[in-house]
This record gives C-alpha cells, structure tokens and sequence, in this order.
C-alpha cells in the first residue's frame, strides 16, 4: 500500500515546507488527530496550510500526516491547495516527531533548496512569518527560528523552593516555522542521536548555526482545551463569528471551510438476509445482520457525513426504536446524513471508504459501486477494499467491517 503521493510541479520550487500533522492530539482530549480539530469552524490543519499558497515564490508544501488518516488529509490538501495542487504530497508520519519531520524532508523535490519545518498545531501563523524566515535562511545561510522575547519574570528552583531569578534578556520563547537550507539540516538529521525538542536543536547539535526574527503572537500552539478555544475566539474577533464558532462548533458554523469526519460500521453475517453492500445486491452471497438492510458501506459513509458536520451519528437520528427504518436500504440514511448537512449550510465535497471483509468480493464492481454511492452522496466518492489476512472476526468470515472519512464544505 503506498503511503505517500507526490507529484512534479511545472515550475520548480526552491522553497518547500514540511508541515507536521501526525499528532495524536492526547491532551487535547478531542479524540481524534489533533491537525482535524475544527477551529471555528474550519479543520486546524487547513487554517494551518491556508497562508502557505499566498506566498509569493512557488513553494512545495509537504504534509506529514496520520497513516490512517492519508485519504482524507490528500483531498483536505488538494482543497486548500486548489489548482497549486501540483506542489504539495502527503506522507505518513512516524512514530514520533522526528521520524515524522524525516518523512517530510525526504519527499521534497531535488530543487528545494530552502526548507521550513512548521508544526499544524500553529494554525493560525500568518504568512508574513513565513515569509520573514525563507527570507533570513536565504540570506544568511543558516538556520533561522522566530522568537518572542520571554516577558515573564523567570526563578529558577529547588523543588518548591524559589532558588534565585534568571535574567530574562537573554532568553526568547522559540515558535515555527524553523528554516534551515535543505541539504544541511537532511544531513543533521541523519547524523542526530539524540531526540530534540525541536529542529534547530537537531541542526544545531549537528554543528550548525541558528539566528532568531522576530515571531507573532499569534503563532502559539494548541495544546490543550483552552487553547481551541483561545484560537477560535481570535478567528471569530476577527470575522464577526459568535460564540458559536467555538472548538465544538457544529451545524451553523459562521466561518467557512473544510470539515472532515471518520465513520465507522461493523454488521455479522445472516446467511438468511439477502446481500446489499455499498448500495449493491450481491446474489448468492450471505446477507448482513441488522435493522435495516446492515449495509455496512451506506452506514459507515453516513456516519462520516454526520461526523463532518458535527450532527452526531447515525443510531441517534436513525435509531433502532424508530420502525420508520426496519429493513431500510442504505440510501435512506446517507440522503438523511445529505439533508440534515444542508440544513446545517453545509455541502459534501468527497468521501473515501475501504472495505474491510473477505466477502463479497467488491474489486469487479469497485466502479459501479463508487457510481452508486456518489450519487447518493452528490459528491465523489472512493471505495478500496482490504482484508485482514485472516486476522479478527472479519478474517474468520463473521462480518464485515467499513471505514469513511467525509469531507464536507459550507455551501
């Protein structure tokens, strides 16, 4: 399975950024990777990549990003990117931030000369502090970190004892995006034995030297609850949003962009039920378990549409109490899943689902399947297939499993 897509822009860049994306997001507690948290509205990592395609100079945009979430990130990408698609690729991330600012490095194009490493955490970095560190990076030819000056008084201790207090003037709080020239800092990289807090660490234990620009404030990082909410209510200042474009920002969202949302399903075999998986019959193939018709694909692909769109899931619109949808077809829902969006000003752009299961066999009509399904939705939707090599219920032959991510936009 690739894990990565890169393509060669017509006109070659210089300048590239590696923008980080494959936190968990643990102690933001919002349960999902923290760069597809909404901020008022819009995913952190698409306000993360926004400034990026206003700079002047073409420039290659590199996204490190969750494996499991690499579908969904490509088409958030190719959506803020537009018709500069052609200068961006995504990549897995690895196990920590180092091997993750790894990957990135090693899918930039040979004619990057120039690199930024920028954490999507920092969503709301303006392109000015983009642009001010390629600027210093090229004209000194070192690496090169923004920084404000520290301007609390700081004590140093002993425990909980207050020991003495530590002259602040020679002391900055060091942000992103850190700059360095490309073949320098892969080479740092491949020589560092120990973990770093951040890049210019790396590059200079590699022997390099890193200067300081001035940075902004408003290139903090979100890390907890309260930051969300701080962020979101500097972007809400900013466009007249009310209190509504908070982190938990749902239907009725005042700022525009792109959401995205996971869905998941899972239904056992009836081999006295008759077989409708992604919209199709499948005759002579086990049925699935269910309420309705246990489609699976149509369940996880609603599921991913109400998650976009912050309108809960699919048991708590289309309950099993409600005998409106005993043996209901997989159609009803995700029209259900299109309605309550629109209701909410919100429209599908595309969905992805794989199929996780050893039966039926989808790979002859993965098409007609994708056709079925999209027209549903009334946006693209792509069907993959897997198995699990024998593992788990599904590698037993008990059931089948989907996984969709959504993206949906205001309309």
């Amino acid at each position: 399975m690739s894990t990565s897509h890169t393509t060669t822009p017509q006109t070659p860049a210089v300048r590239g950024v590696v923008v980080v994306a494959a936190g968990s997001g643990t102690r933001l507690g919002m349960g999902t990777a923290k760069a597809f948290v909404p901020v008022a509205g819009q995913v952190m990592l698409a306000r993360a990549l926004a400034p990026l395609f206003t700079l002047a100079s073409p420039t290659y945009v590199v996204v490190v990003a969750p494996a499991a979430l690499l579908a969904s990130c490509r088409e958030l990408v190719g959506a803020v990117a537009g018709v500069a698609v052609g200068y961006t690729a995504v990549v897995a991330g690895g196990d920590d931030r180092h091997a993750s600012v790894l990957a990135g490095l090693a899918a930039l194009p040979d004619s990057v000369e120039t690199v930024l490493v920028h954490d999507a955490a920092r969503c709301l970095t303006p392109a000015s502090q983009f642009a001010a560190v390629f600027d210093a990076v090229e004209s000194a030819g070192v690496g090169v970190v923004p920084a404000l000056p520290v301007t609390d008084t700081v004590k140093q201790v002993s425990g909980d004892a207050v020991v003495g207090t530590v002259d602040r003037t020679a002391l900055v709080g060091v942000q992103t995006p850190q700059g360095f020239p490309l073949a320098a800092l892969r080479d740092a990289y491949a020589v560092s034995t120990q973990s770093e807090t951040d890049d210019a660490g790396v590059f200079q234990a590699a022997g390099g030297t890193v200067r300081v620009v001035p940075g902004d404030a408003d290139a903090f990082k979100i890390t907890t609850a309260w930051d969300l909410q701080r962020a979101s209510s500097i972007v809400a200042s900013r466009t007249g949003a009310g209190a509504g474009a908070g982190a938990g920002a749902g239907a009725g969202a005042a700022v525009p962009g792109v959401r995205v949302g996971l869905g998941v399903d899972v239904h056992a075999f009836d081999a006295a039920s008759p077989c409708r998986v992604g919209l199709l019959d499948f005759p002579g193939e086990p049925g699935l378990a269910g309420h309705s018709d246990g489609d699976a694909v149509a369940h996880a692909v609603c599921d991913a549409l109400l998650s976009a769109g912050g309108l809960g899931d699919i048991g708590g619109r289309f309950g099993t109490a409600d005998p409106t949808y005993a043996g209901a077809t997989g159609d009803v829902f995700i029209r259900g899943a299109v309605r309550a969006l629109a209701d909410a000003g919100l429209t599908p752009s595309s969905v992805t689902v794989q199929v996780i299961g050893n039966r039926p066999r989808i790979g002859a009509r993965r098409l007609e399947m994708q056709d079925a399904l999209s027209a549903v939705v009334g946006a693209p939707v792509a069907v993959s297939g897997t198995t699990t090599d024998g593992l788990g219920f599904t590698g037993r032959g008990e059931g089948l499993a989907a996984i969709a991510t959504a993206l949906v936009h205001t309309s």
